[in-house]
């Protein structure tokens, strides 16, 4: 019960959106992300802050409990996933989950200027920009740009045994958190005063359900 009331307590925006709000800890953020998504997993949704009167709320300010670096894929919208609602996240996508200097510099003005205590790095099952990178071969545009980012990922788990799909889509989860805990001289400094938490995800499109990778 623990567990459904701390997300109870985030996502019906029990914290009033204004200048004297307290933000919760890291550690009641991920309560109520695990257990909205247990919600979606059950398609038993509260659906909270989706109201016209926290449109309103949210005109004078933005006070999001977390950041999420995801992927773009249609398949894994956060705040479907999370059972979420207006304001709740600040949400960063693009393919493959990956970190360039446009995703650091939204994480570090999320982490520095609006405070979350928690950022979120998720990427997903049969992830397309995941699947181009292990399968190697032309690409064309600004996407190989992107591969290139994932392509680490690929070589640090070529030879493990399992899904080489899976396998990969892990370690770029892996390898943009210890990006972002490294990032200098934002993202580090707050994570090493424990003032951020940056944690992995992986989410199931069969499923539902997201999968959190230990901390390290």
């Amino acid at each position: 019960m623990k567990l459904i009331d701390a997300g109870a307590l985030v996502a019906i925006g029990a914290l009033a959106v204004g200048a004297q709000e307290t933000m919760p800890s890291a550690d009641v953020v991920l309560a109520a992300l695990k257990a909205g998504n247990a919600r979606h997993v059950a398609k038993k949704y509260e659906r909270p802050n989706q109201t016209a009167a926290r449109q309103r709320e949210l005109a004078g300010g933005q006070h999001p409990h977390c950041a999420i670096l995801t992927c773009a894929d249609s398949r894994v919208p956060p705040e479907i996933v999370f059972d979420q609602g207006l304001g709740d996240m600040f949400d960063v996508r693009v393919a493959g989950n990956v970190a360039g200097n446009d995703e650091f510099a939204s994480l570090e003005y999320a982490a520095e200027h609006v405070h979350v205590p928690l950022i979120v790095v998720m990427g997903h099952q049969k992830c397309g920009a995941i699947e181009a990178a292990v399968n190697g071969g032309e690409a064309p545009g600004h996407l190989p740009v992107l591969i290139a980012a994932i392509r680490p990922a690929v070589e640090r788990t070529k030879t493990q045994s399992g899904d080489k799909f899976d396998n990969a889509t892990r370690a770029n989860v892996e390898n943009v958190v210890e990006q972002l805990r490294d990032d200098k001289p934002v993202l580090s400094e707050l994570v090493a005063h424990g003032k951020l938490k940056i944690v992995g995800a992986i989410y199931s499109v069969d499923s539902g359900k997201v999968e959190w990778l230990p901390a390290k």
